[in-house]
């Protein structure tokens, strides 16, 4: 099994930035692909951001392409999600994901493992 926790979330105004953090534990050397999820109140879980255990493959979504950055620390399994110029309307829980798929992962179901989530709020 594969435990993940996120940690970094928090209220930030808008234009201000975050990072985010993600921590891989357990047997990890089954995780080729981590990614970044949201999901705000009444709506489904959103791609955000995805990149190979390598780091030689990064991909993010529309929404937050030129704001946003995926990295990953392979030395201490964590994986990061650098969030700038923050919008209103990027207020939901974050997600990190691991799966044993190759390649750009944009589906929840891609995904076979999810830590518990943090909450980022942003203000207006």
């Amino acid at each position: 099994q594969v435990q993940l926790v996120e940690s970094g979330g928090g209220l930030v105004q808008a234009g201000g930035s975050l990072r985010l953090s993600c921590a891989a534990s357990g047997r990890t050397f089954s995780i080729y692909t981590m990614g970044w999820f949201r999901q705000a109140p009444g709506k489904e879980r959103e791609f955000v951001a995805t990149t190979s255990r390598s780091g030689d493959t990064s991909y993010l979504a529309d929404s937050v392409k030129g704001r946003f950055t995926i990295s990953g620390d392979n030395a201490k399994s964590t994986v990061y999600l650098q969030m700038n110029s923050l919008k209103p309307e990027d207020t939901a829980v974050y997600y990190c994901a691991g799966g044993n798929l190759i390649g750009v992962v944009t589906t929840p179901r891609g995904y076979d493992y999810w830590g518990q989530g943090t909450q980022v709020t942003v203000s207006s």
